[in-house]
């Protein structure tokens, strides 16, 4: 009785809400496939439960990730004796890490560190994608001038960021 009642209290007070005609189609859904498992004496696929029941593919696939209990992601998936394997290995962002954080960070306050002219020219070169002499023409400037301007503003970014 306890037990149901502290089930009864998670589900009506999870985060998570899942509607009563997707809880539905998700008890079919494990009632066919427990049947057929019997059956077929192996799991079957999501197509043949779908064939079953007559319900699309989808909708029995989102009915069954609706009732699947969360994942921390700091469970371990595989372990050998050694360090676990947990999820956030498995799902870890190796674009977003903290290294290009800092460098992204780093080279932001740098730029910032720039004269307005200096910030103008390389954003217009190296984010707008323009050449020298197309921001020399925009600027009103020469060419060299432009060279010149680059050069020094890229020297004071490499200057800023090897002294951090």
């Amino acid at each position: 009785m306890i037990a149901g009642e502290v089930r009864r209290y998670l589900r009506d007070n999870s985060a998570i809400r899942v509607s009563r005609s997707i809880r539905d189609v998700a008890y079919r859904v494990l009632q066919c496939k427990e049947a057929q498992t019997c059956a077929l004496g192996r799991e079957p696929t999501l197509e043949e439960i779908s064939k079953e029941l007559d319900i699309p593919l989808e909708e029995v696939s989102q009915a069954l990730d609706a009732v699947s209990a969360p994942v921390s992601l700091y469970d371990p998936v595989y372990a050998d004796g050694g360090d676990p394997l947990t999820v956030m290995d498995q799902v870890r962002d190796t674009r977003n890490t903290e290294a290009s954080w800092m460098e992204h960070i780093t080279l932001q306050n740098a730029f910032r560190a720039l004269q307005p002219r200096e910030k103008q020219i390389l954003s217009l070169r190296f984010y707008d994608g323009k050449t020298q002499m197309e921001v020399a023409n925009a600027l009103g400037i020469s060419q060299a001038q432009v060279s010149r301007l680059e050069k020094g503003a890229i020297g004071a970014m490499r200057k800023s960021v090897s002294i951090s």
